[in-house]
């Protein structure tokens, strides 16, 4: 069965323009993309996403940062999505990234690292949760490409 993985592209990406180039690796990859949205952070959605943070001194600054402006919320789905698209984001430190990978290529420093993806199913189910509703994820695109045909 496929997995499914949360990414997030975060304010720096958005602001340099680098949305595109960044889904073109996973859509290159093979990856389908079945949930996709543009969205400012609440402060509740933003605590929610990084509760495990609570209390450590760069929790503000992350609270601030990741509402500053918009993000590109996505699910992923694919086979071994979640630690593929971990290896294609690279180390959060941009100085320690692979070549080639997307911190490498786009990312200043490890507080502005361009972007966030799931490291477990669970973070991954509990951050999809987070920004994605259901019936919002588009998982079957047989069906629905069925029900679009069958209403001409």
């Amino acid at each position: 069965m496929a997995e499914r993985t949360f990414i997030a592209i975060k304010p720096d990406g958005v602001k340099r323009n680098l949305i595109g180039r960044i889904i073109t690796k996973f859509e290159e990859k093979g990856y389908k993309i079945i949930g996709l949205k543009m969205l400012i952070p609440t402060t509740e959605i933003a605590e929610k996403h990084y509760e495990e943070h609570k209390g450590k001194p760069f929790y503000p600054r992350l609270i601030k940062y990741i509402t500053s402006g918009p993000i590109v919320a996505m699910v992923l789905e694919g086979e071994n999505v979640i630690a593929e698209s971990r290896k294609m984001m690279g180390a959060t430190k941009p100085e320690e990234a692979q070549p080639g990978t997307i911190r490498f290529e786009y990312a200043i420093t490890k507080e502005y690292n361009i972007i966030h993806g799931s490291d477990s199913p669970e973070s991954a189910e509990r951050e999809i949760n987070i920004y994605f509703k259901k019936e919002e994820l588009c998982s079957d695109w047989t069906t629905m490409l069925e029900m679009i045909t069958n209403e001409g």
